[in-house]
């Protein structure tokens, strides 16, 4: 059988669907990837963007750290794209049960998606490291140097995941509970080398394990169906 054609039948079949998905969801809302030949790390700055984006580079180098997440980091003028709106029809149709996701853009939220685990955090949400007091995304976009707080004065933190820093253990069992009730599991747009968020996959013992991505992954092998598609493509089937 023709392996879209599978893609759609199963899909089709199947009321109990969780989507995992990493970077390559939001590179085709034109929002670079850290790996690819056009993403971060392929742009020249002082430090690797792993180290920018470093718990240690934030708490010793805050305005750097301010610097390259505003002009990264923040993408307002990103809209969701196909594969956003058409996982969140899934959802209001009954078919979608969870997201499951590394990207911190958004974008499905702004689709429309409910149930959502944010394993790195969000932009659309910051808050004062002194009081908790919470603050838009705008707050950090048109602040200047480090964001402070206007009650307290304490700097506003974003609440995404920084490298050496722990997921949130509430998020991560929610995710958790939703891959492994799966009936059918949609990895996309991820190479899966990013720990530990890339192992949540392995609690998945449904029937369908679906893998769209460009490239080679190291769970290729493992997936009933392996598309080396665009998520686009794929999801315009639907």
């Amino acid at each position: 059988m023709d392996k879209k054609l599978q893609f759609k039948q199963i899909i089709e079949s199947s009321d109990n669907i969780v989507f995992f998905g990493g970077a390559g969801v939001s590179t085709e809302s034109n929002i670079p990837d850290f790996r690819s030949v056009d993403g971060l790390y392929s742009q020249k700055y002082k430090y690797p963007p792993e180290t920018m984006l470093s718990h240690t580079f934030f708490a010793h180098r805050t305005q750097e750290f301010f610097d390259f997440y505003r002009d990264k980091l923040l993408v307002p003028w990103a809209k969701p794209n196909v594969t956003h709106i058409k996982l969140a029809e899934l959802e209001q149709k009954g078919k979608l049960k969870a997201i499951v996701t590394q990207n911190i853009d958004g974008l499905h939220e702004m689709a429309g998606s409910k149930n959502i685990f944010n394993l790195h955090g969000t932009v659309y949400r910051n808050y004062c490291m002194h009081c908790g007091k919470f603050f838009e995304m705008e707050y950090i976009k048109d602040s200047k140097g480090v964001p402070r707080c206007d009650k307290c004065g304490g700097i506003v933190k974003p609440d995404v995941v920084l490298y050496e820093e722990g997921l949130d253990d509430d998020v991560v069992e929610g995710a958790i509970n939703a891959i492994s009730q799966a009936d059918v599991l949609i990895i996309g747009g991820t190479s899966l080398v990013v720990y530990p968020a890339a192992g949540l996959v392995n609690y998945f013992k449904g029937r369908h394990l679906i893998l769209i991505n460009k490239q080679i992954t190291s769970f290729d092998d493992k997936a009933d169906l392996v598309l080396h598609e665009s998520l686009g493509e794929m999801f315009k089937l639907l």
